[in-house]
């Protein structure tokens, strides 16, 4: 095993760069939502869109098309040519890195095809993979397209949330690909109640993130900058007073409350989770180290969360605070989450009941 692993590790070592970039990738978009610069460049443009404006003309240009948008009407009129330039540039560099990451794949995938590393049984996955990640660039541009009609003056919150959380589905059918060529199959367990238990946290992590978004789209945190209660309420009166789907969407106060919920249910099942696994002893050290990580990052990241709402009312617009490094790290911390409970999934296989102890 460990000499099919050793030759699966420039396909691995490409893989993780993928994941790594990735992972880059979303925390470009959290910073181009938070410094208000998403919806800076009006266009579309996968091939001619790589080179920032080169000279005043093409500035100015860029600045005239961002002119028309609502965003510029309704919110940001007093803004000139050098505000501008700031906020281009962190969309620019998010759109440039998603092409990097397209170039990074296809010359590793023509380079190790060519040295002959990619097996038969790679290609399919890896072909997956690229159009899961065009698909991801199209969302994102339907995302952006949201904000730039009528009286928007930002992206919609529910395609936020799609394009987050799809790009979280890529990062995780990724980093799954990547456990497979770097870890030996001989350190997973059969534990099928465990990981049942596993799929249904990482169910529950998944909609705690859209919920994260759909907090991010509504910016639903200054909506209650308070804790541990919601504006002195544990239970709203307003929440559902709009009809529960709806309200669970497009309400700030109802999108508030389920997100701290969650995060509270989500951090009990982890901490019980931990302690169960704990409980069995040694089993490898894959399995080991592994299950600890889910409780140390939920508990950073509820203690991050309460930070975040507790500094939401210092928010200066088009100015980076306390408040957007909180919510920055909270993020963060949230893809980490997310992924080490698909690394402890990747702990337990399917298929007969074989233990193998590596102490």
């Amino acid at each position: 095993m460990k000499s099919s692993l050793s030759s699966n590790r420039p396909v691995a070592n490409w893989i993780i760069i993928g994941v790594v970039m990735l992972l880059i990738q979303v925390i470009l978009g959290g910073i181009t939502r938070l410094t208000g610069s998403g919806l800076s460049i009006t266009e579309w443009n996968v091939v001619t869109g790589s080179l920032p404006p080169l000279n005043e003309a093409d500035w100015i240009e860029e600045f005239n098309k961002y002119q028309q948008t609502p965003q510029y009407r309704l919110l940001n009129a007093d803004f000139n040519l050098s505000d501008f330039k700031n906020i281009f540039f962190w969309e620019w560099f998010h759109r440039l890195w998603a092409r990097l990451i397209g170039v990074v794949f296809l010359v590793g995938f023509i380079y190790l095809t060519a040295k002959k590393y990619l097996k038969e049984e790679m290609v399919k996955p890896l072909l997956f993979l690229f159009l899961f990640g065009a698909f991801q660039g199209a969302i994102g541009w339907i995302m952006v397209a949201s904000g730039l009609v009528g009286d928007a003056v930002y992206v919609k919150p529910t395609k936020l949330a799609m394009h987050f959380i799809f790009a979280m589905a890529l990062i995780g059918y990724a980093y799954w690909f990547a456990l497979q060529l770097t870890v030996s199959r001989n350190l997973r367990v059969y534990m099928p109640k465990w990981r049942g238990y596993t799929w249904a946290l990482i169910v529950l992590v998944g909609i705690q993130l859209v919920f994260g978004a759909l907090m991010a789209g509504h910016k639903a945190a200054t909506a209650a900058p308070t804790w541990p209660t919601i504006n002195g309420d544990w239970f709203p009166e307003s929440i559902f007073s709009h009809g529960f789907w709806f309200s669970m969407i497009e309400h700030k106060i109802t999108v508030h409350f389920m997100h701290r919920n969650l995060a509270y249910l989500i951090a009990i099942l982890i901490i019980v989770y931990t302690y169960k696994l704990k409980k069995m002893g040694k089993i490898n050290h894959y399995f080991n180290g592994m299950r600890w990580i889910p409780l140390i990052l939920v508990l950073v990241q509820v203690l991050l969360g309460i930070f975040a709402v507790l500094t939401s009312n210092t928010i200066i617009p088009n100015k980076w605070g306390s408040f957007e490094w909180f919510a920055q790290i909270h993020q963060i911390v949230g893809m980490l989450l997310l992924l080490s409970l698909i690394g402890m999934l990747y702990t337990f296989r399917k298929g007969n009941k074989i233990i193998l102890k590596d102490n």
